[in-house]
């Protein structure tokens, strides 16, 4: 039996910031051990028994950097697929699309294992087993959901009630979904037996699914079937790639699969299970992580502590010193420090709100920001002028673009360049440089098999990034 399992990168993860941003969500926060979560998500499911591919459905501007972030850890080669969407649509969305673009190229009977790529699973083996009851039970039509056993009266998650006279194999039938509920009624669910944490992990055989969505959620697939036969595919030695089309992407209902469809149709199973699961969607869990000292701290990078507390600090950049205090969450990036109460982990959302509603880029980007072609990063944004120190991955290149606003100087720090710069081409080597006038075509290339480092100072009257006029690109990034 075929099993695709279908990785859901969208969420930007408010709450974990300033470490998680839009351009660097929580599924790319590195954990203590090294690994990130969607690295962790992608081993998981390629090692699950019967896996033929993994699609991954994630924001259009994300792709390169996931699949930087595979190649990392993805030594046997698994065959991968992915559609990319213009921007988030909910659920329920990106599930049709999964089920459509898998119908099409799998089957029917082909089941999908709908994961999301930022939680945290520790008991690999009970998961794999969970797996496989999910898979007996959506291979006789059954829409199924991973129920986690609660050990404490979570009120931050939906619940499943499952029907106590309604057991299946394998699992059991579920009764209702329930939204999160206050403390007291938390009790009493984790206190009845029958009820389980709501993880937002599905297997589906995909004939049932899309057979579901047209009796629950016509609309939602006749919109996305409609974008995907507007929308372009693409295939390659690497991966399949559709890329869905923003115009009819955006006519398509914004509404989650749970509301959509499992709260709805009367096929739907759960599969209990304790796998150590956690959705890592604040701070605190994020701390637990990490093994407490003798005072009850827990560290990631160099801290000093004097007569203080219970306290979590994620500061991988520089000192940080803590002197009498208790109970407090300390997270230090290069350009934003968070600190706050540990009773206030779920908070810090309202951070993020604020600095949209001010339209501050810290928000979106980090200092370091990751692009196809390799990473830059702003050393110093002053007026009138920035300097940012530019890695070029070996063979690859920017895009041939212009400035209308500000002129570059590049100076080569270590490895090779071949720049074009207006009817030029140049080869650079260490300590060499070049300038670029405003309005000037240009284009950066790295021709060697080292990374290709180097320093670039704007200057201008806008330094904005979005002062880009592409003329060709490598990467489907070329205006229109």
């Amino acid at each position: 039996m075929e099993l695709i399992p279908v990785i859901m990168s969208g969420g930007v993860g408010s709450r974990l910031w300033p470490v998680s941003r839009e351009t660097h969500p929580k599924p790319f926060m590195a954990l203590p051990d090294g690994q990130n979560l969607i690295q962790k998500t992608f081993l998981r499911a390629s090692r699950l028994e019967g896996v033929v591919e993994v699609l991954t459905v994630t924001n259009r501007e994300l792709l390169f950097k996931t699949e930087d972030e595979y190649s990392a850890v993805n030594s046997a080669k698994h065959a991968q697929a992915f559609i990319l969407e213009p921007f988030g649509r909910n659920t329920a969305a990106a599930v049709a699309a999964a089920a459509l673009q898998l119908e099409s190229t799998h089957g029917p009977d082909a089941q999908m294992l709908v994961l999301a790529a930022d939680h945290l699973i520790k008991d690999e083996k009970a998961f794999a087993a969970a797996v496989s009851s999910a898979m007996a039970l959506a291979a006789d039509g059954w829409l199924v959901t991973f129920g986690i056993q609660p050990t404490y009266p979570e009120t931050g998650f939906g619940y499943i009630e499952a029907q106590k006279d309604a057991p299946l194999k394998g699992g059991l039938k579920v009764a209702r979904f329930v939204e999160k509920p206050n403390l007291e009624t938390a009790q009493n669910y984790v206190g009845a037996g029958n009820y389980y944490w709501n993880s937002g992990m599905f297997c589906f055989r995909v004939g049932s699914v899309l057979e579901e969505l047209r009796q629950h959620a016509p609309d939602v697939v006749e919109a996305v079937s409609k974008t995907i036969d507007s929308s372009r595919l693409t295939s390659s030695a690497k991966y399949r790639c559709l890329a869905l089309d923003a115009e009819a992407f955006a006519t398509v209902p914004d509404i989650s699969i749970d509301y959509a469809l499992m709260e709805r149709s009367s096929k739907v199973a759960t599969v209990p299970c304790d796998i150590g699961w956690s959705d890592i969607g604040s701070w605190n869990a994020v701390s637990e992580l990490t093994e407490p000292d003798e005072n009850g701290n827990r560290f990631e990078g160099e801290v000093l502590s004097h007569d203080s507390r219970n306290n979590y600090v994620n500061s991988e950049d520089r000192l940080t010193a803590l002197v009498g205090v208790e109970d407090l969450l300390v997270i230090d990036t290069p350009d934003a420090v968070m600190i706050a109460h540990k009773d206030h982990a779920q908070d810090v959302k309202h951070i993020v709100n604020q600095l949209k509603a001010c339209s501050h880029t810290v928000h979106l980007l980090h200092r370091t920001v990751h692009r196809p072609w390799g990473t830059y990063t702003t050393l110093e944004n002053g007026e009138r002028f920035k300097i940012k120190r530019i890695v070029v991955k070996p063979k690859a290149s920017l895009s041939l673009q212009m400035h209308h606003h500000r002129s570059e100087h590049w100076i080569v720090v270590s490895g090779m360049a071949v720049v074009v710069n207006d009817q030029q081409e140049l080869m650079l080597n260490t300590n060499e440089s070049t300038f670029i006038r405003a309005g000037h075509q240009h284009r950066l290339m790295n021709p060697g098999v080292i990374d290709l480092v180097l320093i670039e100072v704007q200057s201008g009257d806008y330094l904005g990034e979005d002062d880009i006029v592409r003329f060709e690109d490598n990467y489907g990034r070329v205006d229109k």
